[in-house]
């Protein structure tokens, strides 16, 4: 998933920080039940936003209150710190029974054997309500070792009355722009004083590769064992659409690349960009932020050869040392059931992975603030090769994003940008 470092930034300053002692689990051995009293289990949660809070405490209110012989004690987690923390309760052995994480961050968790494989502990009901595509992001080596639970996709947010000034139809739920009408439209949008899109592209790595595989530009490929970086032409399509409009028909903002979705907001709102790519969860910022009277809408995810991006969700997993796996796998069938996982969506402005859940969410919310789009948009996402590439981070933060920066800014060629990100993938996957 991708979160924006603005959210995170918000989550580390509203959440404070858990102590190791605090992930301790509840017991270090002994088998399911077989404890005198009550079963106790630690549930770390990343839940930071106020409706999100609230909403993963009452259901665990909830439960504690029906299920008195199975209790469960909420440990409030932090996005920021939360990966070195469960590095050293795991080597510990002093883990919390059930973790909330996310998928491209418990692979390398799950390769080291401190997560359980859940495939025999999770209700065949729960695991059909998940399409099989986002139950590969958390497959590893043949385990499943997480429930995605929250998905967040890659949308378009615009400007109503200027698609309206424009003669700009607003493309339904489900069916959005391909690529060239999104391009057209832009330079439509696009006069003195106003651009058609900002592409807020100041971390441009996940962006850019989740967009990709709308042409299924891979960039990660593995093959007999091996795994290189390779950039082709389906790798280049996007990076290359984006320079055009900055630098060719000029109608997205060069201005835009170096800010993140937030910086953008006060010239979205005072008219400078009409619409902005981003993440299905900016619609909580139109909500919240937009002045009065300010008229947006979302727009599905563009198409390419096909509208695919990659999901990244929000997981929750059991720990292998856990010594009461069946109750924790009870407590995760109660917290995911459809109303509940629709009310987390909701609280966390994401897209609940089960089917049902996102039909109640829609009826809910009666598609308003874009729910219909952000609920349609879970169909076009699936797991991406980048995701399962144990050294995609280095060559992320090493190699794409300051070599991306520089095509961004006009300073390289695309060519070789792809020398670049070759090269990188060269000294990190050797």
């Amino acid at each position: 998933m991708f979160r924006s470092r603005f959210r995170r930034l918000a989550a580390a300053a509203a959440v404070a920080v858990v102590g190791l002692g605090a992930l301790t689990a509840c017991g270090d051995g002994g088998d399911d039940g077989a404890a005198s009293g009550p079963v106790k289990l630690r549930f770390l949660s990343l839940a930071w936003q106020k409706e999100s809070l609230q909403a993963n405490k009452d259901l665990v209110a909830k439960w504690n209150a029906e299920h008195p012989d199975i209790q469960v004690e909420y440990v409030q987690g932090d996005w920021n710190s939360v990966h070195d923390q469960l590095l050293t309760s795991f080597e510990g052995g002093d883990a919390p029974d059930i973790v909330h994480y996310e998928a491209s961050a418990i692979g390398e968790f799950s390769k080291q054997g401190y997560l359980a494989d859940l495939a025999d502990l999770i209700s065949g009901d729960l695991k059909g309500q998940i399409d099989q595509g986002i139950w590969d992001t958390v497959t590893y080596d043949g385990k499943v070792t997480g429930v995605p639970f929250l998905l967040e996709s890659q949308v378009v947010i615009a400007n109503k009355k200027l698609l309206d000034a424009a003669g700009i139809a607003v493309p339904p739920a489900d069916g959005g722009w391909t690529w060239d009408e999104f391009q057209a439209n832009a330079q439509k949008l696009t006069k003195p004083g106003q651009y058609g899109v900002a592409w807020a592209l100041k971390s441009p790595t996940n962006r850019v590769l989740n967009l990709a595989l709308n042409y299924d530009g891979k960039f990660f490929y593995t093959d007999g064992g091996r795994t290189e970086v390779r950039i082709g032409d389906a790798e280049k399509e996007v990076p290359k659409r984006i320079h055009d409009m900055i630098y060719t028909t000029k109608s997205a903002s060069p201005e835009a690349l170096g800010m993140s979705g937030a910086d953008s907001l006060p010239g979205f709102f005072g008219g400078k960009y009409a619409m902005l790519p981003g993440s299905v969860s900016l619609r909580q910022q139109m909500v919240e932020q937009a002045p009065a009277g300010f008229e947006w809408v979302t727009l599905p995810p563009l198409k390419g050869l096909s509208a695919t991006h990659a999901a990244n969700p929000q997981t929750l997993s059991i720990s292998e040392d856990s010594a009461h796996k069946k109750q924790a796998a009870q407590f995760l069938e109660f917290f995911l059931n459809p109303t509940n996982m629709a009310t987390l969506a909701k609280g966390d402005w994401l897209i609940p992975t089960g089917k049902r859940a996102n039909e109640e969410l829609v009826t809910l919310t009666g598609g308003k603030q874009g729910w219909d789009v952000a609920a349609d948009s879970a169909a076009d996402l699936t797991v991406a090769p980048f995701q399962m590439a144990d050294g995609y981070p280095e060559w992320k933060t090493k190699y794409a994003t300051p070599a991306l920066q520089q095509y961004f800014a006009n300073k390289i060629t695309l060519d070789q940008l792809g020398t670049q990100l070759v090269d990188g993938g060269k000294q990190v996957l050797r």
